[in-house]
């Protein structure tokens, strides 16, 4: 019978492990600082389970990796967070934060389970798509208990099924516009979000980053974030929704270093990717015209800041290499 785990790991799997790895060692980093830091006694469980469960898939992986000599990734380590460093962000904003997380990893591990084929990876992915929804669930029962939790916007129930009649579902700049969709403020609603939370760490990160170069970065990060949060907000505004909280009062006056420019240029980059695929799935989700413009105008700007970011990131030896396939014609050579 033969012996599923000595498949080789096929480049899907090798992506999902290696991107999964590198997110759990800036989790480790980054939990450890924010429960040296954390005052709430109801925060600091989730924390805990979050670092707990961090480090417990970077062994899973490391395992992985060992057998199969793959080279381990180095990702971060004790050197890119300083725990003793005063309080950054407040206990509130650390729940959010985890919170937005937990969107994140589930998002990532649904997309690995849908590629994974060997047992153990297929194993993993599952564990760590169910830590995503315990986080997401954890997070949002306490933020709910503590009446910080914002839901999205109401809108009245439909009296029966409509099919759309006319061209005019589809205009948005001229004549009068219909009603946005239920879908179309739900984006609206996550983007505003989404930016909020990364304005804020981005502020935070602008306040202690040491690199002129990143420091600069992260304050064109955060002129960009308030951008789509005025944006965003105005539609919602125009249509008589109500937008989410900022954050920007939860991140202290501090300015000592907390963490490697390194740990903050990969988190923001990372971010940003995330934001391209937030905008990319409202454009297709939203077929006002006038509203799909704008997430389409959107994304060529918030693209070329990921790869001036990219670009620091290579400038100062940050950026880590995925794996990459064979250069044939390059072995031919040799």
């Amino acid at each position: 019978m033969e012996d599923k785990l000595k498949i080789r790991l096929t480049a899907a799997e090798m992506s999902s492990l290696w991107t999964q790895f590198i997110n759990d060692t800036l989790a480790v980093c980054v939990s450890t600082f924010f429960l040296e830091k954390v005052e709430d006694q109801e925060v600091r469980p989730i924390i805990e389970e979050t670092l707990n469960s961090a480090k417990n898939n970077l062994s899973i992986m490391s395992d992985i990796f060992i057998k199969e000599k793959f080279p381990i990734p180095i990702g971060f380590t004790d050197q890119d967070v300083h725990p003793q460093a005063p309080r950054l962000f407040s206990d509130t904003f650390v729940l959010m934060y985890l919170r937005q997380m937990s969107i994140l990893a589930m998002a990532a591990s649904s997309g690995a389970l849908g590629l994974a084929t060997r047992p153990d990876v297929v194993s993993f992915h599952k564990m760590v798509l169910n830590e995503g929804i315990n986080l997401q669930d954890k997070t949002r029962e306490l933020m709910l208990k503590q009446g910080t939790y914002v839901r999205p916007p109401y809108i009245s129930t439909p009296d029966k099924v409509d099919f759309v009649e006319k061209q005019q579902f589809l205009t948005g700049f001229f004549g009068k516009k219909r009603a946005i969709t239920s879908v179309e403020a739900t984006h609206l609603f996550l983007n505003v979000q989404t930016n909020a939370v990364g304005k804020a760490l981005i502020t935070g990160f602008a306040q202690t980053a040491k690199t002129e170069d990143v420091k600069q970065y992260l304050l064109r990060g955060k002129k960009l974030s308030q951008k789509y949060i005025d944006t965003f907000t105005n539609l919602l505004i125009k249509e008589d929704l109500p937008a989410p909280m900022s954050w920007d009062s939860a991140v202290t006056d501090s300015t000592i270093s907390v963490f490697s420019d390194k740990l903050i240029m990969f988190h923001i980059t990372a971010m940003i990717a995330a934001g391209i695929g937030n905008f990319g799935m409202a454009l297709a989700a939203s077929p006002r015209r006038d509203i799909g413009l704008k997430y389409a105008s959107l994304i060529p700007e918030i693209s070329l800041y990921a790869e001036d970011g990219a670009n620091i990131m290579i400038r100062h030896g940050w950026l880590e290499e995925p794996p990459q396939a064979d250069d044939r014609d390059y072995l031919a050579k040799g």
